[in-house]
């Protein structure tokens, strides 16, 4: 999703980025209130889920990026059909 610019909007940026450094800070911040054990499993589970937050974002953009392709592939195959050759030739 994008503004008409192509610049990414405000909360698409807040999910990507900004959600996963939030979730990473808490476990560095439960580290620092809790130094024994307990703290650095906080971090390590803030340091989890940021990660994954981090990688559906990256799935999902790759599952996207497959989906217009695909629609590309399509509207190229459409033009071949109607003009007897595809879209890039002469």
């Amino acid at each position: 999703m994008s503004e008409p610019n192509g610049t990414p909007r405000r909360s698409l940026i807040a999910v990507r980025y900004v959600l996963p450094a939030v979730i990473l800070l808490a476990g560095v911040v439960a580290l620092l209130f809790n130094t024994n054990i307990t703290g650095l499993e906080g971090l390590a589970m803030g340091l989890g889920v940021a990660g994954s937050v981090l990688l559906l974002n990256i799935l999902y953009r790759v599952g996207v990026k497959g989906d217009r392709e695909r629609d590309e592939e399509e509207a190229a195959r459409a033009y071949l059909d109607e003009h007897g050759h595809w879209p890039d030739e002469r």
